[in-house]
């Protein structure tokens, strides 16, 4: 299912910072179900299908609930898990860090920051410099090529 414009959503800005709580009632009647499995109700799209696992395209990634400024491009790699993957967050507040020990696995959930949104897990199995790996459901992130935001920051001048 394509996403909506983000836009539309009246959480969403890629600048304000201040969390967002809204019901999840709310939330259903603005996400689109996909997004909402995903994001409200810790579901997990199916491995290989989101078109930002192959990416190599040059920008930021964010949350596609809120706008919340999640990854830089070039912190992703290719992990061969099925889902785009990260081995940094654009900053240490950018995610909530929970346990998840569901389906007798202990894993380490990550949540965006601003909108508790579910994204997807982290692990420690990646490349350096980190060592880590978040795989992180594509349905959840919005991209936004590098040209595109140097655009938008010129005709703002």
């Amino acid at each position: 299912m394509d996403k909506p414009s983000n836009k539309n959503y009246p959480a969403y800005s890629k600048t304000d910072s201040n969390a967002v709580n809204l019901s999840d009632e709310e939330w259903r009647k603005i996400l689109p179900a996909d997004v909402f499995a995903v994001a409200r109700q810790k579901g997990t799209e199916r491995p290989w299908t989101s078109p930002l696992e192959n990416s190599k395209e040059i920008g930021t990634y964010y949350c596609a609930v809120c706008g919340n400024p999640l990854f830089k491009s070039d912190t992703k790699f290719e992990s061969g898990c099925g889902w785009p993957s990260f081995y940094q967050p654009i900053s240490k507040n950018s995610m909530i860090y929970l346990p998840d020990n569901s389906y007798g696995m202990k894993r380490t959930e990550v949540e965006c920051a601003r909108c508790k949104s579910h994204l997807g897990h982290v692990f420690d199995d990646g490349p350096p410099p980190t060592g880590l790996r978040y795989c992180i459901n594509g349905v959840v992130l919005d991209f936004e090529k590098a040209q595109e935001a140097e655009k938008k920051y010129n005709e703002k001048k």
